[in-house]
C-alpha cells in the first residue's frame, strides 16, 4: 500500500486554501465595484433631479420651455404600452409554454422551436423594432400608435415569458399530475387546477422580468418612429404616443444644446425607476401570495 507524501498533501491543501481565499476576495471586490458604480450613478441622477422633480413636472405636458415641461404624456404612453404588453405576453407566452410542455411530443420540430425561442431572447432589441416597423407599422398600416408599439414590445419580451413559464411548468412534481389523473381528471383539468397554480410563482417572475425590460427599452420605439414631440397625451391604444425611455433619450441628446434638458432627463429617470420598483414590488407580493397558498 502506497502512502502519499505528507509534505505534498500539505502543499496541495495550502494552494487550494490560497486560491479559495483569492477567488472569494475577487468575487467580493467585483460585487462591491458594481454596487459602488450603481450608487454613484444613482447619486448623480438623483442630485441632478433635485429642484426639477415635482407635481407640476408629473402633471404637465411636454414643452419647448424646460421650466414648464412635464412628462404626463410620457407616463400615460408608458402605461398604455404596458396595457398591451402585459396581456399579450401573458396569454401567448403561457399558452405556448403549456403546449410545448404538456401537449407537444418530443420531435425534431419541437426541439427546433424550443431552440429558436431560447435564441430569440438574445436577439438585439433593434431587430424586433425593425420587425415591428415592417409588420405592424407598414404592412398593417397602424402607424406610430400605442397598439403598434405594444405589439412590437410584446415580440421583444415574449421569449422571456415562454422560457420562464416552461421552466416553472417543468418543475411541477410529477406526483401531483399523477394524483389528479388518478382521481379521474382530464388533462386540461389537471393543467388548469394543478399545474398552473403551482407554476404561477415562476410565471409571475418571468412576467416581472419581461415588463421591466419592456418599460426600459428605447431602440424598438426609435425604429418604429415613436416621436418625443409636443403631442397630446394618449387616451387609448389607437393614439400616437411617446414613452418615458424615449423622452429620456431625446432630452439627453438635446442637453448638448440646452443644459436644463439634462436635469429634465434625470428627473424622468427617477420617475422611471420608481415605476419599475413599484411594479416589481406588486408582482413580488402577488408571487409570494401564491407561494404561501400552494
Amino acid at each position: 500500500m502506497q502512502y502519499m507524501d505528507l509534505d505534498a498533501v500539505q502543499s496541495r491543501m495550502t494552494k487550494r486554501i490560497f486560491f479559495n481565499r483569492l477567488s472569494k476576495m475577487l468575487f467580493l471586490a467585483s460585487a462591491f465595484f458594481g454596487l459602488i458604480v450603481l450608487a454613484v450613478l444613482l447619486y448623480d441622477v438623483v442630485s441632478d433631479s433635485i429642484g426639477w422633480l415635482s407635481i407640476d413636472f408629473l402633471t404637465s405636458l411636454l414643452s419647448t420651455n424646460p421650466d414648464i415641461a412635464g412628462i404626463r404624456g410620457a407616463i400615460l404612453g408608458t402605461v398604455w404600452l404596458m396595457v398591451i404588453v402585459g396581456p399579450v405576453t401573458m396569454i401567448l407566452g403561457v399558452c405556448t409554454a403549456i403546449y410545448l410542455e404538456e401537449y407537444a411530443r418530443p420531435s425534431k420540430f419541437t426541439t427546433f422551436i424550443q431552440t429558436n425561442i431560447s435564441n430569440l431572447a438574445g436577439v438585439p432589441s433593434i431587430v424586433f423594432g425593425l420587425l415591428g416597423l415592417t409588420v405592424f407599422v407598414r404592412l398593417f398600416g397602424l402607424g406610430s400608435i400605442v397598439l403598434a408599439g405594444g405589439l412590437t414590445m410584446s415580440l421583444l419580451v415574449l421569449p422571456i415569458v415562454v422560457v420562464a413559464s416552461q421552466e416553472s411548468i417543468r418543475a411541477v412534481p410529477a406526483h401531483l399530475r399523477e394524483a389528479s389523473f388518478g382521481m379521474g381528471a382530464t388533462k386540461w383539468q389537471t393543467i388548469k387546477n394543478v399545474v398552473l397554480p403551482v407554476a404561477l410563482p415562476g410565471i409571475f417572475t418571468g412576467m416581472i422580468l419581461a415588463i421591466s425590460r419592456a418599460i426600459g427599452e428605447t431602440a424598438p420605439l426609435v425604429a418604429i418612429g415613436i416621436p418625443a414631440l409636443i403631442i397630446p397625451a394618449p387616451s387609448g391604444i389607437f393614439d400616437r404616443f411617446t414613452a418615458l425611455p424615449m423622452q429620456i433619450y431625446y432630452w439627453t441628446i438635446d442637453s448638448v444644446m440646452v443644459q436644463e434638458y439634462a436635469y429634465l432627463a434625470a428627473a424622468t429617470i427617477v420617475v422611471l425607476l420608481l415605476i419599475l420598483f413599484t411594479l416589481n414590488s406588486i408582482a413580488i407580493l402577488i408571487r409570494n401570495k401564491f407561494d404561501r397558498r400552494y
